[in-house]
């Protein structure tokens, strides 16, 4: 299922969940995101206005219940960053959904590294990592965005506690690209438009609802 709030390409991701091989309904719909074996939450634009969206939709009382319940959630770009505590734009601090502690800020620019970061990039994933399995290490995901998180914040804590996988991409300097936490998975690059590697992906996260 895809989640339909006003803020992604929903008919892109409805496209690739497609392609990756599974049935796919877009929604906006409370019970029907309850319902569904996955829920997938794009995301485009500035972090306040998508955060401000998905609470109008109800959206953060979805993601939250299923997460309660153990049910898979995967956030892609900005859909990722709402995930975090806070996002920070032109100036203007808006909390998120606070799954994630974690400020999404600027990217940093510098003479060989222009912003907004746009194009295609390489991801450092853990090696047991169950989303980019079956994909070569320098495989290429496509990017488009001006903010991400630089600094992965979350401690468990417990030792028995498994340790989320939190994966990096380097443009100008390192920031968080995506990361596998028990039900909740995100990415900040965008599958749907990331070609073969991005169905792969997606099928990696299908296979695992």
């Amino acid at each position: 299922m895809v989640f339909d709030y006003g803020f992604g390409n929903v008919r892109s991701a409805e496209r690739a969940v497609q392609r990756a091989g599974a049935e796919v309904e877009i929604t906006r719909d409370y019970d029907k995101a309850m319902a569904a074996d996955g829920l997938l939450v794009p995301g485009v634009g500035a972090f306040a206005a998508c955060i401000a969206g998905l609470r109008a939709a109800r959206g953060d009382w979805v993601i939250g219940r299923r997460l309660a319940g153990g049910r898979p959630v995967l956030g892609i770009c900005v859909g990722m960053q709402i995930l975090f505590s806070r996002g920070v734009e032109h100036g203007e601090e808006a909390e998120g959904m606070d799954e994630w502690p974690g400020t999404v800020g600027p990217l940093k620019a510098d003479p060989e590294h222009a912003v907004p970061h746009m194009g295609w990039n390489t991801v450092e994933a853990p090696a047991d990592s169950r989303l980019f399995a079956g994909l070569p290490a320098d495989e290429r995901f496509y990017f488009v965005h001006s903010y991400a998180v630089h600094d992965w914040e979350m401690e468990t804590g417990n030792p028995s506690l498994r340790a989320p996988k939190v994966s990096w991409t380097t443009h100008g300097s390192r920031f968080v690209s995506a990361v596998e936490n028990g039900p909740l998975w995100a990415t900040q690059f965008h599958p749907e438009k990331s070609g073969d590697a991005g169905a792969h992906l997606l099928s990696n996260w299908i296979e695992t609802l």
